[in-house]
């Protein structure tokens, strides 16, 4: 069975798109109507921006979910069976499974981001990265440090965490996970404390703009990053995706949930190649390939 997985923030590069946008005239119309439903031409800053433009969270979560999309629409064979995103790249899966239009999909991610920047200018916070230590022990280590918020945020693959939180929170975390013999304890070059109670405020925003937004049924099911299962409802899909800001992105999970449930290959369908390397580290077997 084929899984179409799409990735999120933190896979941008300059120059992503520009190839389809000049070589494929279904590719040129998505971008120019993103460019006109966001008031500002994005493929500009896609296309031709520096690293610090195009690392803005206002930018780089629609220009991700952008990339994605276009390269899903122009997809002769694209017939996925499953569908997941990590983190924002849920968002470019339900328009790539029918669940989404692609303006509402674009319109959803830009109020997200938009509002997440808003949330991280508010809380000075970050992440860090965790490598070499069992879950178990991160998780127990974030639950000790009770003075500052933090938590673990992204299970990307086994040996791989990262941690989310208040400044402090992080600095205090990485220095126990170095003396519990982590490998590396790597702050991240984030702005702000994603998938955390951090980003409560921007979660409350993300619900209203969500319950004005119309939903269909989707062609196959989302494996979500909150549930880890197979997901056709659409009401459970909205309360995912709203769950989605606080609570952490589960893939190492999901991904051994759509292996159990036949999972065989997994097409990564968006800029870079970083899922296809996570996937492998979960399941050692998968057929990975990009789009």
């Amino acid at each position: 069975m084929k899984a179409y997985i799409f990735p999120g923030q933190g896979a941008q590069f300059t120059g992503m798109g520009k190839s389809l946008y000049e070589s494929n005239e279904i590719a040129k119309d998505i971008f120019e109507k993103a460019n006109e439903i966001l008031g500002f031409r994005i493929t500009d800053i896609m296309f031709e921006g520096s690293d610090e433009e195009l690392k803005e969270t206002k930018v780089t979560q629609p220009a991700i979910f952008l990339h994605s999309v276009v390269l899903a629409k122009t997809l002769q064979d694209f017939n996925p069976d499953m569908v997941a995103g990590h983190s924002l790249g849920e968002f470019s899966a339900l328009v790539a499974n029918g669940t989404l239009s692609f303006e509402d999909g674009l319109n959803l991610v830009y109020q997200r981001a938009l509002a997440m920047q808003e949330a991280c200018e508010a809380n000075p916070s970050g992440m860090a990265a965790i490598l070499g230590l069992a879950d178990e022990k991160v998780e127990e280590i974030c639950a000790a440090i009770e003075e500052e918020i933090v938590v673990p945020a992204n299970y990307n693959c086994p040996g791989q965490l990262v941690i989310s939180g208040s400044n402090k929170g992080i600095e205090i975390a990485c220095e126990k996970m170095k003396e519990a013999g982590a490998k590396r304890a790597l702050p991240l070059p984030v702005g702000g404390a994603f998938h955390s109670p951090l980003m409560e405020p921007a979660r409350k925003k993300l619900q209203e703009a969500i319950e004005k937004t119309t939903f269909y049924t989707p062609s196959c099911p989302i494996y979500q990053n909150v549930s880890t299962t197979g997901v056709t409802d659409i009401e459970e899909i909205k309360k995912n995706l709203i769950a989605q800001l606080t609570a952490p992105v589960k893939w190492t999970q999901t991904i051994q949930q759509m292996v159990e449930d036949g999972a065989t290959s997994f097409i990564e369908c968006g800029p870079g190649k970083v899922l296809q390397g996570l996937v492998k580290k979960i399941h050692k077997d998968a057929e990975t390939a990009s789009a």
